[in-house]
């Protein structure tokens, strides 16, 4: 049995490619999608070999690329990563497999299809892996092979008498150990590269699944966030808990990562760093030291001790992402963040104390109360603190949050449609428009990027033309599209 993982083109008339592994953006740079190769890795430990990977927004093929190849193609089964941004890309491609490959199946994994189930079944030889995948998927296929009924697959759904039929709920994996590392050697032709870290050849790594604080807005990364989704579903009115990987296993996969010449890795955790657990993130450090790989994570400001801020700093840490969303201690108590500015400020500083670079993360119209002063506030004080990098992004009101619940209900938005957080918004406040949000956003990304305190940092960073040419057209992507 021939098995496909495809990235299909862009099919739907956008500018850019969703971007998947986040899952709320279009691709500014390109990131390998460590979540659909543990998936390959767990089809491959099962013994299936004849298995391809076909990224075509990597090679930046066409539609006609994407038919041509349908039609000289024998897969029985295609695979699609599926997030909200890329749903009618997605069924755009999948409606090609049928056309090409009628007798084929096609699996849709990750949040798209977790919430948007029934959107995604348009045809009896459609499934939809819902929530956590790599369990599901190594059962459902094996029915497939064998003739066994894999229509009643837990965690799966799919089409009946035409109509839908969604299985149980399926466990979440509690220790991710079980799971083989993901299955770099479909991409190990292909260059990746991540402009904070600006060095390669780059990979990303997860140690730990979920994030267990409240943030009305978060949407996590793409595989999170479909295990949420799922989680609430199955009638938890909570997050689901926290899975993690040993450090040793941390430890085994880094080690092969140096011996296949890696050099840089982002972590893609939603949360790296633990409080209260400082021994691990010592252990992680430890590890990333020993093969001298730089290397970037995500953190609260509150986790970020003296002792952890030393940590990273000797460990080749070269950049940690906060999200401080807004420097108002009134909006962060409203969207149950759980920090205040002080703690930012704190952060901050331990930080640079350490000499690690800082990226804050900027989230316009986290809430009802945000203004126009706020949120031109909140960019005043980000410039004050002189950190490495700010990122402006508009809140996008995701069917799952708290926040879409409120939005609904107060009428700041009609009906959900999937937005690029970097420039657009549906979301309409009292005292804030969507158009509004917008233009502040572009204003605070040019005034902040074109800056010179930006402008100046960077310059330094950079050891190759290559390096800069990559990081200034990620940056063209982000403030033109």
């Amino acid at each position: 049995m021939k098995i496909t993982f495809v990235v299909p083109p862009v099919l739907d008339g956008s500018k850019q490619p969703a971007e998947r592994t986040a899952g709320c953006t279009r691709v500014v740079y390109l990131a390998p999608n460590i979540y659909e190769l543990t998936v390959v890795a767990v089809l491959e430990e099962e013994g299936h070999h004849d298995i391809a990977y076909r990224d075509f927004v990597y090679d930046r093929e066409s539609r006609e690329a994407f038919t041509k190849f349908l039609a000289e193609d024998t897969s029985d089964i295609y695979f699609i990563w599926t997030v909200n941004l890329s749903i009618e890309n997605d069924l755009i491609a999948t409606s090609l497999i049928h056309e090409h490959r009628p007798a084929a199946k096609v699996v849709l994994l990750g949040p798209g299809p977790t919430h948007f189930t029934q959107k995604c079944l348009t045809s009896d030889h459609d499934i939809v892996v819902r929530g956590e995948p790599e369990v599901t998927v190594r059962e459902l296929v094996r029915a497939i092979e064998q003739g066994d009924d894999w229509q009643s697959v837990t965690g799966t759904s799919c089409l009946v008498d035409g109509k839908v039929r969604n299985n149980g709920f399926r466990p979440l994996l509690r220790d991710l150990d079980e799971l083989p590392f993901a299955a770099r050697h479909f991409i190990a032709h292909r260059r990746y590269y991540n402009p904070k870290l600006k060095t390669g050849p780059y990979t990303t790594l997860v140690t730990s699944r979920n994030c267990p604080y409240h943030c009305i807005y978060c949407v996590p990364s793409s595989l999170t966030f479909a295990r949420e989704i799922e989680n609430r579903a199955n009638g938890n009115g909570h997050k689901p808990p926290i899975s993690y990987r040993s450090t040793a296993s941390v430890a085994r996969e880094v080690d092969q990562l140096a011996a296949e010449g890696y050099k840089a890795i982002g972590f893609m955790d939603d949360n790296f760093i633990w409080k209260g657990n400082e021994q691990r993130t010592q252990e992680l450090c430890d590890i990333m030291r020993k093969h001298g790989i730089v290397w970037g994570c995500q953190a609260r400001v509150d986790a970020i001790t003296e002792n952890v801020a030393r940590m990273l700093g000797e460990s080749g840490c070269l950049y940690v992402d906060l999200g401080v969303e807004s420097f108002d201690d009134e909006i962060l108590k409203y969207v149950k963040k759980g920090i205040t500015v002080a703690d930012i400020h704190r952060a901050v500083e331990l930080l640079k104390k350490y000499n690690v670079p800082v990226k804050l993360n900027i989230l316009i119209g986290c809430s009802p109360l945000e203004t126009k002063e706020t949120v031109e506030h909140t960019l005043r004080e980000a410039k004050k603190l002189k950190v490495d990098q700010v990122m402006f992004n508009i809140v996008s009101p995701f069917p799952g949050t708290e926040y879409y619940e409120q939005a609904i209900a107060n009428g700041w938005i009609d009906r959900y449609v999937p937005t690029d957080v970097q420039r657009e918004s549906i979301l309409n406040l009292p005292h804030l428009s969507s158009r509004e949000m917008e233009r502040m956003l572009f204003k605070n990304n040019l005034s902040y990027f074109l800056s010179w305190h930006f402008v100046s940092t960077q310059m330094k960073r950079f050891s190759s033309w290559s390096e800069f040419t990559h990081a200034l057209r990620a940056l063209k992507i982000k403030l033109f599209g």
